[in-house]
């Protein structure tokens, strides 16, 4: 399983140089799990950069994959997670969906850079 951090899929939508690094996990739509957090940052972003019919959009595209919600237990592990690793809530989060779905976390995002069943690529 994977999730893809928030970064990973603004990357692959604003046609990032990184896009293609996340393309793998994003197609693989049987083994994509998407934590709802990540879809509040993606529609917040896009809706701020661009408009609300492309960040909608953005959104229909994410729901291809198995979308977690947030609930006690991910939450639990989550600030767990946080407090261990200074992590801010939003990716705490998204790590501990990943944790709790036993998949990897893709990102770019350089505070996981050295936490196990990550795939890091540094952000350009």
């Amino acid at each position: 399983m994977n999730v893809v951090d928030s970064s990973g899929w603004l990357e692959y939508f604003g046609k990032g140089s990184n896009g293609e690094f996340f393309a793998p996990a994003i197609k693989a739509s049987t083994r994509l799990v998407v934590p709802t957090i990540s879809m509040y940052e993606v529609y917040k972003r896009i809706a701020l950069q661009r408009d609300e019919e492309e960040a909608l959009s953005a959104i229909g595209w994410m729901t291809v994959g198995l979308v977690a919600d947030l609930t006690q237990e991910i939450a639990l592990i989550a600030a767990d997670l946080s407090m261990e690793h200074q992590l801010p809530m939003a990716d705490s989060i998204i790590l501990a969906t990943a944790r709790a779905n036993n998949a990897t976390l893709w990102t770019q995002d350089k505070h996981f850079k050295d936490l196990p069943d990550v795939r890091y690529i540094e952000k350009k």
